[in-house]
């Protein structure tokens, strides 16, 4: 399984940017799917997650309202629209998916994911 994230980019305050994440292999339906971020001198931290079968979702505190987070099954892609972006969303953003398939709710925690895309880099100027 390979996980091929991309999308980010320079944005001013206030902009939009869209993340896609492709992932090889199969069975992708099956699988939970997150994203998590990494900005400089700070830990990885969860932003969003989708269940396997889209019909749920978690964000965190500090996104909430300004990112969503969706897939597209047939085109084995994870998406993370992020809206209204501040500078403290700079950061290398992860797509990840979970250890487990079909899982009955959805982790927050990175240790529950084993595959990771290569992050793409999201940079908000003020």
């Amino acid at each position: 399984v390979q996980l091929q994230a991309s999308g980010g980019g320079l944005m001013q305050a206030g902009g939009s940017l869209r993340l896609s994440c492709a992932a090889s292999g199969r069975f992708f339906s099956i699988y939970d799917m997150a994203w998590f971020r990494q900005a400089p001198g700070k830990e990885r931290e969860f932003v969003a997650g989708i269940t396997w079968s889209g019909s749920t979702t978690s964000y965190a505190d500090s996104v909430k309202g300004r990112f969503t987070i969706s897939r597209d099954n047939a085109k084995n892609t994870v998406y993370l629209q992020m809206n209204s972006l501040k500078p403290e969303d700079t950061a290398v953003y992860y797509c990840a998916r979970d250890r487990i398939a079909n899982r009955s709710k959805l982790v927050m925690i990175a240790d529950a994911y084993n595959y990771w895309g290569q992050g793409t880099l999201v940079t908000v100027s003020s």
